[in-house]
């Protein structure tokens, strides 16, 4: 008897949302697959949608609701930030549907950097000494009085952009202005939160929450500023690699004590049922653990070389994290390294001129057995079918290797078979632990 199946939408248009779809479509459970919008890749393994998610109206979420009914969509995913922020899932929830994503109360601990502190200092997570402000003479001044540097963070949504590390007084200063004055990052920047710099290596813990059971995925370690060595201004992320072998199980198990487990209480406290994804980005302190934010939805790029590794039906977890069942899934990881390379646009993070032609993806991934795999971030198909740029970050080429020098020395000779105008990487991914 065959296995009946059922249809997926995926919002977004991402890497993310493309090596999400690409492990779905593994699912004997799953029908057809459609993402709103999409993206290159995307097209090539489901129906890309003219629906653009990122602002939440009205008529956006009846849009949505509609053609879920009509086309027999069980399952919805979320990806970005953005629409979750705005309470995309409340308003999407319905008999007979799961959404894949927290509600508006629980997206603040990433939309608001102010809240997520207060939080944490109300349950006693780690975090980094910091002040909150909405004036900026009070800003400055609380800047021109401090002697050691600071981390000056837009407290709303900024694309992974809205953290400026300073190395002294000019250099805080400077970033208050183009946050606060300049507006850099919009109303993002209505708020910032000013925090002590901490030193250390930083580590990414994505964790599954079904509103009680917490499961932790395999640790990684992101490369946000654009050149290498950890050069330049920070990006939406050039590289990552998993596992990291900086989180050892002692660690994580004083993460999920400290971290994790109050942050789940502390919501739940507040009568906030977060089913989704929690993700910590964590310092690594002499001083032990801190958390230099939260994100609630899926890493982007940690999800990439995630999605490769993970073993287990990915739509079993989604429904089971949706119906607080996250307990009875069968969730593990493969024990080889995966790095994820980011190939960028020219200019990026600053301007970047898309429409650039892209080849040499099939050559990329040919012969390796599936231990290569390009996800598509920034691409759009033209109406006569070639393939070409359409974001800062265009392509998240994955390679496997037995060690993280392997899968490094993989993904790089994969993304040098890859071209387009300008295109750019990061060589380095995983030098701090080389």
């Amino acid at each position: 008897m065959a296995t009946q199946t059922t249809n997926v939408l995926i919002l977004g248009s991402g890497g993310r949302e493309h090596a999400l779809g690409w492990k779905l479509k593994q699912s004997p459970k799953v029908g057809k697959l459609f993402f709103a919008p999409g993206n290159g890749g995307t097209a090539l393994i489901g129906e890309n949608l003219p629906i653009d998610p990122t602002n939440v109206t009205t008529k956006l979420v009846d849009e949505i609701d509609y053609f879920c009914r009509h086309n027999g969509v069980t399952l919805v995913v979320i990806g970005p930030e953005d629409p979750l922020s705005q309470g995309l899932a409340d308003r999407l929830a319905a008999p007979g549907r799961h959404v894949f994503g927290p509600v508006a109360a629980g997206a603040r601990l990433e939309a608001d950097k102010a809240y997520a502190k207060d939080l944490m200092r109300a349950c006693s997570v780690p975090t980094a000494d910091s002040k909150t402000f909405t004036n900026y003479e009070q800003a400055v001044a609380y800047v021109e009085a401090r002697e050691t540097p600071v981390v000056v963070k837009a407290a709303g949504l900024a694309k992974g952009k809205g953290a400026i590390v300073t190395k002294n007084t000019e250099e805080a200063l400077a970033a208050l202005k183009l946050i606060m004055a300049d507006r850099a990052f919009g109303e993002a920047g209505d708020k910032v939160v000013v925090e002590e710099r901490l030193v250390g290596q930083e580590v990414s813990i994505l964790a599954l929450v079904d509103g009680r059971n917490i499961f932790v995925l395999d640790p990684s370690q992101d490369h946000k500023q654009v050149g290498e060595g950890d050069t330049g201004p920070n990006t939406g992320g050039m590289g990552v690699y998993t596992p990291t072998p900086l989180v050892n199980d002692e660690l994580m198990t004083e993460i999920e004590r400290e971290v994790l487990v109050p942050t789940v209480d502390a919501m739940r406290r507040d009568d906030i049922d977060f089913k989704g994804v929690l993700y910590a980005g964590l310092m690594l302190t002499a001083g032990g653990i801190k958390v230099l934010e939260f994100n609630t939805r899926f890493g982007d790029p940690e999800t990439q070389p995630l999605m490769m590794r993970m073993k287990g039906d990915l739509y079993d977890v989604f429904v089971a994290c949706c119906e607080g069942k996250l307990d009875q899934v069968d969730l593990s990881f493969d024990k080889r390294v995966c790095v994820c390379v980011v190939m960028c646009s020219g200019g990026y993070p600053d301007k970047y001129v898309n429409g650039k032609q892209i080849t040499g993806i099939k050559e990329a991934e040919a012969g390796s057995n599936g231990e290569v795999k390009v996800f598509h971030a920034g691409t759009k198909l033209t109406k006569d079918g070639k393939l070409v740029t359409n974001g800062g970050r265009v392509l998240n080429v994955c390679a496997f290797g037995k060690t993280l020098k392997e899968a490094q020395q993989r993904a790089n000779a994969a993304c040098e078979k890859i071209h387009f105008e300008g295109a750019f990487f990061r060589r380095d991914i995983g030098f701090r632990v080389m």
